[in-house]
C-alpha cells in the first residue's frame, strides 16, 4: 500500500517488527522445549529483530500488506523422537502467539484504557497504533493457519486431518509455495483478492469478540 500516511507507515513498521519477531521466536522456543536445538544453534532463540526479520518479506508486508520473515529451522527428526505431536505444536506456536498478541493490545481498547484520538503528522496515536496492531496479528494468524506449504497451517492440519485429506495435501504440498505466489502476484491484475475473502470475516468476527463489539 504505497498511500500510507507517515503515521500508518510507522505503525506497520513496528507492528511488523514486534508481529514477526515474536512469531519466529515462538518457533524456535517450542523446538527448543521439545529437544531440537537446531534454532538455537542458528542464534534464533532470541528477541533480536535481525535475527528473523527478511528484508524483502518485511518491504512486502509495509508496503502490500503480507510479507514473511526468515524461516527458523527444525529438524523434524529430533521433534518427533521427543513428542508425535510435537512438530505440530511448534508450527502452531507462531500463529498462537500472534493471536496471544492481538489479545494484548485489544484489551485497551475494550476497557477504553486509551482514548480514541485521530494521529499525529508522524507519530500514530496509541488507539490508532493497538487497533492497527490486533489487525494485523489476526490477519497473521489466519493466513498462517492455512494448510498451504510453507505456511504452519500445513503441518498443523497433517496432524489432525484423517488419512484421505492428508494424501490430497501430500498431492499439492509441493505445488504450495508456487500456489501461493500465483494468488499474490495474478490475483490483484485480475482484481481477485481471494485471501481476503477467505480471510476478512473471520478476521473481523475475532475483532468484534476481542473488542467486545457485537
Amino acid at each position: 500500500m504505497f498511500d500510507l500516511s507517515v503515521p500508518e507507515l510507522i505503525s506497520r513498521i513496528l507492528t511488523l517488527v514486534i508481529a514477526f519477531t515474536v512469531h519466529e521466536f515462538a518457533h524456535a522456543f517450542t523446538a527448543y522445549r521439545f529437544g531440537d536445538d537446531t534454532a538455537r544453534a542458528a542464534g534464533r532463540l532470541t528477541l533480536n529483530p535481525l535475527a528473523h526479520l527478511d528484508l524483502m518479506g518485511s518491504l512486502m508486508l509495509v508496503f502490500a500488506g503480507f510479507g514473511w520473515a526468515k524461516p527458523v529451522p527444525v529438524n523434524p527428526y529430533t521433534i518427533r523422537k521427543n513428542s508425535e505431536s510435537g512438530l505440530m505444536w511448534v508450527s502452531l506456536s507462531g500463529p498462537l502467539s500472534n493471536f496471544l498478541m492481538a489479545v494484548l493490545a485489544a484489551v485497551p481498547l475494550r476497557f477504553n484504557l486509551v482514548a480514541a484520538t485521530t494521529s499525529g503528522s508522524i507519530l500514530p496515536s496509541p488507539s490508532y497504533f493497538l487497533l492497527d496492531f490486533m489487525f494485523i496479528n489476526l490477519t497473521l494468524m489466519l493466513f498462517n493457519l492455512l494448510p498451504i506449504a510453507p505456511l504452519d497451517g500445513d503441518t498443523v492440519a497433517d496432524y489432525f486431518f484423517p488419512p484421505s485429506l492428508n494424501r490430497v495435501l501430500n498431492l499439492i504440498r509441493p505445488y504450495g509455495p508456487y500456489l501461493l505466489l500465483a494468488v499474490f502476484l495474478v490475483g490483484p491484475l485480475l482484481n481477485l483478492n481471494i485471501f481476503g475473502w477467505i480471510l476478512d470475516q473471520p478476521r473481523m468476527d475475532l475483532a468484534r469478540i476481542l473488542l467486545g463489539v457485537y
